[in-house]
């Protein structure tokens, strides 16, 4: 191993101890609203991951997000809760995982066979039969009211209220301590999608986004790769929906709707397609916008705090709008999203720093070539 890649592998190991450590220090520091946002960012991030994978990756369009959160959200709900088997809720996180990776597997076949346009009309008929099954199936679900949802427990530690717990001097409630948890599943989320991608499946869904045609001739199995990549994406929405459930501590079917699915749109366009840290700042800035201006809400112009008079418009519809202007504004100047336009700002300041030879330096010219000595001739 070369010294440069050492080095840079070091800077590389070095960069990530240090947003480690910086990640860890908002429940020291912020309130319950700050956690909160954060909290709701890194659900949205697992989900906006999973969803890279699908239409960034293997170019396959999904409306039926929404469905997948909902399956892990109320998965857990009900194995862990009273009606349901009242499971051990460190058991029923990878089961409700499980259960929404066995609901997209269930649909895979459709995945594997039909692409575009047609996917994302077939997968729109996911989120209005779950939301109807939401609202019905009232001894699992809760019907239209919902149902609480029980707090992890992870080897006697309990993510909620319950107990009283102070760390460094700051009380630890559910939002400090759900932070970590977070961390902890988006940190998961990220490596091994980041490990995905850099494998021969994450290349052979690379391949298939590109040209399928290509990429069959190649030896990649066209249908099997597509309802692979349907069934880990789901596995990461039920994942997304899991930690939603206990940031919110009570789920209701309505936030399960076609506009949850098309905001994890927005995320992924936002941010880029087919990047992990691309859909990670998408999510970020999707989920947090509308909570920022529905506080500031009364000091920003044009913006009328909720519950104000009709006709104004509120915090969150002026946050759908920003994010779908720019939308709007990243297929038109940076089709690779937020991700893109970081990478080519960082390429310009390495063009910077790195010292370049100009015209004005005067360099030593070489000595010429030693005269190639001839022999004497002989005169007669």
């Amino acid at each position: 191993m070369s010294d440069r890649i050492r080095a840079l592998l070091t800077r590389r190991r070095a960069t990530l101890l240090t947003v480690a450590v910086l990640l860890c220090l908002p429940p020291f520091y912020l309130d319950a609203f700050w956690l909160r946002i954060g909290l709701f960012s890194m659900a949205a991030a697992i989900g906006a991951v999973g969803l890279a994978l699908l239409s960034g990756t293997a170019g396959q369009l999904s409306l039926g997000h929404a469905f997948f959160l909902a399956v892990g959200a109320y998965g857990y709900t009900w194995l862990a809760g009273d009606p349901g088997p009242g499971l051990p809720t460190a058991l029923a996180v990878p089961l409700a995982v499980l259960m929404a990776g066995l609901a997209g597997g269930l649909f895979s076949p459709v995945a594997g066979r039909v692409k575009g346009i047609y996917l994302g009309i077939a997968t729109l008929a996911l989120v209005f039969l779950g939301h109807h099954v939401l609202l019905t199936a009232e001894s699992v679900t809760g019907g239209f009211n919902g149902r609480s949802v029980p707090p992890l427990s992870l080897g006697g530690f309990t993510f909620d209220t319950g107990d009283e717990l102070t760390v460094l001097g700051v009380p630890f409630g559910a939002e400090e301590r759900l932070w970590f948890l977070g961390l902890a599943l988006f940190a998961l989320t990220w490596f091994t999608a980041r490990g995905l991608l850099r494998s021969r499946p994450g290349r052979a869904l690379a391949a298939l986004r590109d040209s399928e045609t290509a990429a069959a001739v190649m030896g990649v199995d066209v249908a099997r790769h597509r309802s692979a990549a349907f069934v880990v994406s789901s596995m990461y929405a039920g994942l997304a929906g899991v930690l939603l459930a206990l940031a919110f501590r009570r789920v209701v079917p309505d936030y399960f709707g076609l506009v949850l699915s098309v905001d994890y749109l927005a995320m992924i366009v936002i941010g880029g397609l087919g990047s992990v840290a691309g859909a990670t700042a998408g999510a970020v800035f999707v989920t947090a916008l509308p909570l920022l201006m529905t506080r500031y809400a009364d000091q920003l112009p044009l913006v009328a705090a909720p519950g104000s008079a009709e006709g104004a418009v509120g915090p969150t519809e002026a946050a759908r709008y920003l994010y779908g202007a720019a939308i709007v504004l990243v297929l038109l100047y940076a089709p690779d999203g937020l991700h893109g336009l970081a990478r080519r700002a960082r390429d310009r300041l390495r063009r910077r720093r790195t010292p370049t030879t100009t015209q004005d330096t005067v360099l030593p010219s070489p000595p010429p070539p030693a005269a190639a000595a001839r022999p004497k001739e002989h005169t007669p």
